[in-house]
């Protein structure tokens, strides 16, 4: 009979052990708490979207794209502690929309997902958009003007494709041309030094 009790207690203690050694690493798998936007919600406005996570995560990624696929997300993620803000290149127009992503968790553990949302009755653009075309007119009821100011525009734009254009930069162009100039001097002065 005392083995009956021995055996009972040693069961018992070994499935406390192996709760204690086995539970942290299954509790440590981190998820996302939250959204703003939340899931299949309809909202007016957003200009930004947050998630939080139960633990700060690590390596954020996330997507935020239209219903043509156009991706709206501006930068990359900022993380605060458990929430990830993923900067828009503006305020989201009405639409369907859905944010695509993943981080890794505090655990090493790869979490990702998609949390669709709609935005309906965003707010219009501002007034200041609209005198634009007004400008626009003014400028073709003046052909004179208009014909002088093309010319100009396009040689300082494409001066601009230049300077963005692959291969040297200017200043190193310049830069190089200055040493070979220095160079050369130098060469000159020490030949007319000697005898």
């Amino acid at each position: 009979m005392n083995r009956s009790p021995r055996a009972a207690l040693t069961a018992l203690l070994a499935a406390l052990v192996a709760a204690v050694v086995l539970a942290p690493p299954a509790l440590a798998h981190d998820a996302l708490k939250s959204s703003n936007p939340k899931k299949d919600a309809t909202v007016k406005k957003v200009d930004q979207v947050e998630l939080e996570f139960t633990a700060a995560p690590k390596l954020p990624f996330v997507i935020v794209r239209d219903a043509d696929g156009t991706e709206q997300q501006l930068g990359k993620p900022e993380i605060d502690g458990p929430v990830v803000t993923q900067k828009l290149k503006g305020t989201l127009s009405d639409g369907a929309y859905t944010i695509a992503y993943r981080v890794v968790s505090s655990d090493g553990h790869p979490i990702e997902g998609e949390i669709p949302f709609k935005v309906k009755g965003a707010p219009q653009a501002t007034p200041t958009e609209e005198p634009t075309p007004t400008a626009a007119v003014s400028e073709s009821a003046q052909p004179s003007a208009t014909a002088s100011a093309a010319p100009v525009a396009q040689p300082s734009e494409q001066a601009a494709e230049q300077d963005s254009a692959p291969g040297f930069p200017i200043w190193l162009i310049i830069v190089i041309g200055a040493l070979v100039g220095v160079g050369i001097g130098f060469l000159l002065s020490a030949r007319k030094k000697k005898p």
